[in-house]
């Protein structure tokens, strides 16, 4: 656990030295999240398979969040004694913490088998304005990933941009429409739907914001939360770029199979984001704690680059297809 913990908690003391003292540290904080993330991956090592549920650090991690955010709110909004460019290296921080690495904790947290974990995991996402991406993950993408049927897997040829304004309808329609039913057959009342919760919570998360930092913290706490949401879009779209299962006699899509996700076998980024990068043995074993996730790369498919390099890519369309394109269509061809 040493390298997860290491990677995914170094930000944090220097995003907090960011806010409260300035100086040298809003850089630090960036840096070690980018140039530093970039520099250990090109090391020769691997993150063996632990036996450990991590389930200690994803608690940490997710307590950690929440004055982190808030405490990001209070120095973007003006209360503390920040220049322009700090500000901006301190919001640039601090949306990639949130968008790399306390997603990719709430994505573990909500897989979990106890409910208290998976609460915990929805309240992050809920910070975040994103809680709908609870149920859409759960009940949307992990039964239909690699179809058409799931917003979140891009298709072939379609760019980045273009998929993010379809999936931020789509994924709140489709997750909502999921619950729903699901909630129907089970006889459950109407007060009890997560939407409602998700809602709610979000906006009490913003009056908290107002009342801590005034109008201006709803506006750094928007602007974080939309930062963190692209990056959750990024992330979906990269991992299942263009991949998809193929139709049975029955008309029904084939099984999941470690084939229909892209994977990362850079250590240092994998660590931070709590293994995400191995993202077909997740689907395979959804159950599967983060560090006990496998890495086979002759019967996964493997990206050419890091999972935050391949999202600055993604950024591009024209490059993105001219880089991956080719590797779906040879992927398709002998998986």
């Amino acid at each position: 656990m040493f390298w997860f913990a290491t990677a995914s908690l170094m930000p944090v003391p220097l995003i907090v030295l960011a806010c409260t003292s300035g100086g040298i540290f809003p850089a630090l904080a960036v840096l070690s999240i980018t140039v530093l993330v970039f520099f250990m991956d090109k090391l020769a090592r691997d993150l063996p398979e632990g036996r450990s549920s991590g389930r200690g650090l994803s608690v940490t991690l997710a307590l950690v969040h929440f004055p982190l955010l808030f405490l990001g709110v209070w120095a973007l909004a003006g209360q503390g004694d920040h220049g322009v460019l700090d500000r901006i290296l301190i919001f640039t921080a601090l949306g990639l913490f949130a968008g790399q690495i306390s997603n990719s904790n709430a994505h573990e947290l909500i897989h979990a088998a106890t409910r208290l974990h998976r609460r915990l995991g929805a309240a992050v996402y809920v910070s975040l304005l994103h809680g709908h991406h609870v149920s859409a993950h759960l009940q949307v993408h992990h039964v239909h990933a690699a179809t058409d049927a799931d917003p979140n897997s891009a298709r072939r040829g379609e760019g980045f941009w273009r998929y993010a304004a379809r999936v931020l309808k789509d994924e709140f329609v489709a997750g909502l429409r999921a619950e729903t039913v699901r909630r129907a057959r089970a006889n459950l009342p109407v007060w009890r739907h997560p939407y409602l919760a998700y809602v709610a919570g979000g906006l009490a998360m913003l009056a908290f914001s107002v009342m801590l930092a005034g109008p201006g913290g709803a506006l750094a706490h928007l602007g974080i939360a939309a930062y963190a949401q692209l990056q959750l879009l990024l992330s979906d779209y990269v991992q299942h770029y263009g991949l998809r299962r193929r139709t049975t006699p029955s008309g029904k899509p084939e099984p999941i199979g470690p084939e229909h996700s892209w994977n990362v076998p850079n250590w240092y980024s994998s660590a931070m984001m709590l293994n995400a990068p191995r993202h077909s043995d997740h689907h395979v074993h959804p159950a599967r704690p983060f560090p006990a996730l496998r890495m086979e790369g002759a019967t996964m498919p493997v990206l050419p680059h890091s999972l935050p390099v391949m999202a600055v890519i993604a950024l591009l369309p024209p490059l993105w297809r001219r880089v991956m394109d080719p590797r779906v269509a040879r992927w398709q061809k002998t998986a």
